[in-house]
């Protein structure tokens, strides 16, 4: 996607979602890397400020060489001021559907670039998404799919749960993983030209 006077992106991330979703706008990272740092929120720490955070510490733990801009994102589900990440096992996964089950909850997904000359921007997007009230029956289905492992927030709004949705503000490649409007406003900011033409028919989001 680059030409040789044209900065190198290298996403900080090795999620399956956020590539395919760049994709969608025509970009391609010149290389993934995956950042090694700790995701656990700090004691009282306000969901808005914990993602924002985690998206930064995400960029600034990948390597950059000379003339690369770095992009990495963080996405996690709220509940008032309760932060709900990746369910640890089924339990935590049943525990977490129980609470999103027909209420409002915010999904809150931070995208930092860190441009070629070490300019740190980092851009947020809170999308409101609401439940209907959720059986047993939809529950043990879900949790028998495996399809909330490894999401935040316990589910896949591309997925079985979009099913659930009753109602979304926002953004919803946020809610997958990358919004796709702060991103695209971010990596123009740091010098990368991105694709004009329409948009790219891509795979179903794992």
């Amino acid at each position: 996607m680059t030409s040789p006077s044209t900065p190198k992106l290298v996403l900080a991330s090795t999620s399956p979602r956020r590539l395919e979703l760049l994709a969608r706008i025509g970009i391609v990272p010149d290389r993934i890397a995956a950042p090694d740092i700790d995701e656990d929120p700090a004691k009282g720490e306000e969901p808005r400020v914990y993602v924002e955070r985690i998206a930064a510490a995400k960029a600034h733990a990948v390597d950059r060489a000379p003339g690369e801009v770095i992009l990495a994102g963080d996405t996690t589900i709220a509940v008032g001021q309760r932060i709900l990440g990746k369910p640890e096992d089924e339990a935590d996964l049943r525990r977490m559907l129980g609470l999103l089950s027909g209420r409002r909850h915010h999904c809150l997904s931070a995208v930092c670039v860190i441009d070629a000359a070490g300019k740190v921007r980092t851009r947020l997007s809170d999308t409101i998404v609401a439940f209907k009230p959720l059986s047993r029956e939809d529950i043990d289905a879900y949790v028998a799919s495996g399809e909330g492992m490894g999401k935040a927030g316990g589910y896949a709004i591309q997925g079985r749960a979009e099913t659930w949705v009753r109602f979304l503000s926002g953004s919803h490649s946020g809610v997958v993983g990358l919004p796709l409007f702060e991103t695209r406003a971010l990596l123009t900011s740091a010098g990368l030209p991105l694709l004009q033409q329409g948009i790219p028919q891509g795979r179903p989001l794992a």
